[in-house]
């Protein structure tokens, strides 16, 4: 296993209000509760936003998504290519994996961030099946950081494995050598 480090020496401060909005999204996307216009399936993904200084990252704002894109072209011919060459098999089919960001929602979000005084930090998303070779599912996989790379943003991923037990961690290009601790905050 590669050693993880944080390069940058950051660390992300999380106020528990965003870290249990975040659980709750995928928790009751786990549970088939479906908010109006939100996508009927069992991934949660969404935005994070806040300030940056050069050793801290305060997350401010969070924003589930509602909107899957995946199965538009021209997305749908690039991730299907992504999943054939990346993808680990899991129980749900390569067709149907993988989530691209409707570009009115993202536009919207980024929007309301940048009238915040925000800057886009990441993006988040569950992983809730485990795998023989990875019983947590806490980390990103190859496709998370070949889709990840040059993006210059924090991928959280959220391990529902366990939903009563759910695990937060973020890298940054979804990289596990560039892994930046979390510090919950009130």
């Amino acid at each position: 296993m590669a050693q993880t480090t944080n390069p940058r020496k950051l660390t992300i401060f999380l106020p528990a209000i965003h870290r249990q909005k975040i659980i709750d999204h995928c928790l009751r996307k786990l549970l088939g509760n479906y908010l109006e216009g939100e996508e009927h399936n069992l991934k949660a993904y969404g935005l994070l936003a806040g300030e940056k200084t050069s050793d801290r990252i305060t997350i401010k704002a969070c924003l589930p998504l509602l909107k899957n894109a995946r199965s538009v072209d021209p997305h749908r011919g690039f991730m299907d290519e992504m999943m054939e060459k990346h993808a680990v098999a899991s129980e749900t089919p390569l067709a149907k994996r993988g989530w691209v960001a409707d570009s009115t929602e993202l536009s919207s979000a980024v929007a309301e961030f940048k009238r915040q005084g925000l800057a886009l930090i990441g993006s988040y998303h569950m992983h809730r099946v485990a795998w023989d070779h990875d019983y947590v599912r806490d980390t990103p996989t190859t496709l998370d950081t070949i889709l990840g790379r040059d993006s210059r943003l924090i991928m959280f991923i959220i391990s529902v494995v366990k939903p009563d037990q759910p695990i937060i961690r973020a890298f940054f290009e979804g990289s596990n050598e560039q892994e930046i601790p979390i510090c919950v905050i009130d």
